[in-house]
This record gives C-alpha cells, sequence and structure tokens, in this order.
C-alpha cells in the first residue's frame, strides 16, 4: 500500500535513499504522522533493489527538537499517552529478530545501513532516532538532549539500553538522569557523534563517506555484520564466533566473494551483485 508523504521527504540517489524530516515550522517536531510515514519510507528504502544506504537528515535547522508540544498536551486532555498512530503500521525489518520488532528498534533489522546526518538540535525522540542509527555525523555547536525527566517521562525508546552500550554506564546515567543539554562537541568528545563538519559541508562528508563504504563493501557483508553487531549486544562470545563461522562458510560460497577477491588481486573496485 501506498502512502502519501506530509510530515517527511523520501529521495533516491545513486545508492542512497535520504529521508528528511519535514516540518521545519514546528523544528520537525515528531508527531504519530511523522512516526507512521517514517516506517513507510524506511521500509520502502530497505526494499529498494537499488538502494544500497539510508541517510537520514532533518528540514531546515533542526534535526528532530522531539515530541510536538501540542501532542504533549494532547496526552493530558486524554488521560494518558496516546501515540497518534494508526492501527496498521509498516514493520521495517521484520523477520530478523523478535527484539528487533519494537519501536524503533526496527532500525536493527534493516539490511542495509542507516546514517544519520544531524544538521540541527535532537532532543526527546529526535535523540532516539539518531541513536537508533548506525552512525552519527553532526555539526558543530547543536544542542541535544534526553528530555524526558522533565516532562515525567521514563528514559523513551530504549535509550537507557542503548546509550550505556555506546558511550558507558558513567555517561549515560549523566545524560539520563538529568535530562541535561549538552552540545555535540561534548557528544563527539565521548563517542555519541563519530563525525563533526561544517554545517555547508554536512551532508557531502556524509554522502562521500557513505557512497565510499557501498562502494567498497558489499551488499551481503553489510547487512550480515549489521545483523551480528546488534544480536552481539545481548548475547554471550561463544555465540557471537559460532555464528560467524557459519556466515564465513556460506558467504565464502556467493558470487560477491569471488568478485571481492578477484578485485583485490586485481587492485580495482569490486563490482558488487548483492546476490
Amino acid at each position: 500500500w501506498s502512502m502519501e508523504l506530509k510530515t517527511v521527504r523520501y529521495d533516491t540517489d545513486e545508492g542512497v535513499a535520504t529521508i528528511t524530516l519535514n516540518r521545519p515550522h514546528r523544528m520537525n517536531a515528531w508527531t504519530g504522522r511523522m512516526h507512521t510515514e517514517y516506517r513507510y519510507v524506511l521500509n520502502e528504502a530497505d526494499l529498494d533493489e537499488s538502494v544500497r544506504a539510508i541517510v537520514i537528515t532533518g528540514e531546515g535547522r533542526s534535526f528532530c527538537v522531539g515530541a510536538d508540544s501540542k501532542a504533549l498536551e494532547g496526552h493530558i486532555e486524554k488521560g494518558g499517552y496516546d501515540p497518534g498512530t494508526p492501527a496498521k503500521l509498516v514493520n521495517p525489518g521484520q523477520g530478523v529478530q523478535s527484539e528487533f520488532q519494537a519501536s524503533f528498534a526496527y532500525h536493527f533489522g534493516l539490511t542495509k545501513p542507516v546514517i544519520a546526518a544531524i544538521n540541527g538540535p535532537a532532543a526527546g525522540v529526535g535523540l532516539v532516532v539518531a541513536c537508533f542509527a548506525d552512525l552519527r555525523f553532526a555539526v558543530p555547536g547543536i544542542k541535544f538532549t534526553t528530555a524526558h525527566g522533565k516532562l515525567n517521562f521514563p528514559a523513551e525508546y530504549g535509550l537507557s539500553w542503548l546509550l550505556p552500550r555506546m558511550i558507558g554506564l558513567p555517561r549515560a546515567n549523566d545524560l539520563l538522569l538529568t535530562s541535561r543539554v549538552f552540545m555535540s562537541e561534548e557528544a563527539f568528545q565521548f563517542g555519541l557523534i563519530n563525525r563533526l563538519c561544517e554545517p555547508k559541508l554536512l551532508l557531502k562528508e556524509t554522502y562521500d563517506y557513505v557512497r565510499l563504504m557501498i562502494e567498497t563493501v558489499s551488499p551481503s557483508s553489510l547487512r550480515e555484520t549489521r545483523w551480528q553487531v546488534y544480536r552481539d549486544l545481548h548475547r554471550d562470545v561463544g555465540a557471537a564466533v559460532s555464528e560467524s563461522e557459519a556466515l564465513i562458510d556460506q558467504m565464502s560460497r556467493q558470487k560477491d566473494y569471488r568478485e571481492g577477491v578477484n578485485a583485490f588481486l586485481e587492485k580495482r573496485k569490486p563490482n558488487w551483485t548483492g546476490e
């Protein structure tokens, strides 16, 4: 089924899909409609065989400032939390692992890498979206915050699981227990951000990085490595080693293994088939 997009924009070019959060008049504040459309286009990108990687960014001067204030007021009027999403939602990344079906954890089930190009403030659920990406590029001087504590909310959408694994328990507790504002320079210092880019160069550097990655690394390797990383976050080392050995045997039989070896020996760029 198709969907009319009102709160996100979706574009593809040279193997890269770009999802732009597109409510600039509200600093790209998150709504149920945006979440519904976001899941839809994420699934479209994952199913499109011409797409090798996904970039997420924001329109205007914000990435996403969190839940829209009008939606927050609506929770009071309704006497409790209402996500504002329809009963029928697209499930991106389904069928890989049951844990990956939860909200935003569906990123982990995708077959393609996701890079967040953080062009402006990211708060609350906006920070969640950025953290569930595989890599984060950001501009200097922008604000981040978990935000939840100031709204009498718990840590949102798995950040209590994700942040300690990304930046360590002491730093994660600092951000989660205070909901303080921290800047992109600090986020880069403690490893939450992979690269700082000047505003005019953010998308160029992101696309250059992504295109080099998908040129250098085979589709099967990107897919399986992502799944290994996120599965291994909550299983023992023996299971990780055993799966890697089984995958080595399986993937060495694929056409792209032969192509990778030949390209290496012939000192040329590989021509990946994805088969």
